[in-house]
């Protein structure tokens, strides 16, 4: 069943716990937060003091992408999240960060930055519970939905390339991997992305962005459903 992750970066910092209240009341069962280390990716963002006080503050899966430097250093900071990705671009040990997660309690996934083939992930793709697809390179804020989409909301070729090459894959291979879609995430894209087969969809700014967020992740989230209930894609 597809769903919605919201991204919890895109919120304001002084009101984190009211933005995860706002995902639960939405009817979401997962919060997708970015760890970004300066280096890897160009901001800094959550830590792990920040990661454990949200950990405590709800009971919402944490989906949490790693955009560090070897991460294999950090993840057992990091043992609370239900689901870690790991980018094969940031590590030369990116198999032995998958192990980690695992081992550490969490769903292992591998996470691609726009420029880097589905090659690069093959040989684990019976190993991870999930891949992260990124519409766009990461630059926090506005503007990577901006460069992830058109102005009418549709999703870019290249991400929805690959997240069809995924697809295939998957089929072709009878593997079990969840595809997860990340940027650019508004109303206009919702079905590009599902026929292409993503199973779940990250975004933030596009909801945080709005006049009500709470309503328009409400709107996203019976988007996706009335999909998934076998409604179809012409209701998205």
């Amino acid at each position: 069943m597809a769903l919605i992750a919201p991204a919890l970066l895109a919120a304001d910092f002084a009101r984190l716990g009211e933005a995860l209240r706002t995902f639960e009341a939405a009817g979401c069962r997962r919060c997708h937060i970015e760890v970004a280390d300066g280096h890897f990716a160009q901001e800094v963002t959550i830590g792990q003091p920040v990661f454990a006080s949200i950990r405590k503050a709800t009971r919402l899966e944490l989906d949490l992408h790693l955009l560090i430097e070897r991460p294999e250093r950090f993840i057992g900071d990091f043992a609370g999240a239900d689901r870690i990705a790991v980018h094969p671009e940031s590590t030369p040990q990116f198999h032995r960060a998958l192990d980690l997660v695992r081992r550490h309690g969490s769903r292992p996934g591998a996470a691609l930055l726009p420029g880097t083939p589905l090659e690069a992930v093959a040989e684990v793709l019976d190993e991870v519970d999930f891949i992260s697809i990124l519409a766009a390179d990461p630059v926090f804020g506005p503007d990577f939905d901006a460069i992830s989409g058109d102005a009418q909301g549709n999703p870019p070729r290249l991400g929805l390339r690959k997240v069809r090459q995924a697809a295939q894959i998957r089929a072709d291979r009878g593997l079990n991997f969840e595809i997860q879609a990340e940027g650019g995430l508004r109303a206009e894209g919702l079905r590009d992305w599902l026929e292409a087969g993503a199973d779940i969809l990250v975004g933030g700014f596009a909801i945080f962005a709005s006049d009500d967020p709470a309503a328009t992740l409400r709107d996203l989230a019976r988007r996706v459903e009335s999909c998934s209930n076998g409604e179809g894609l012409t209701n998205l």
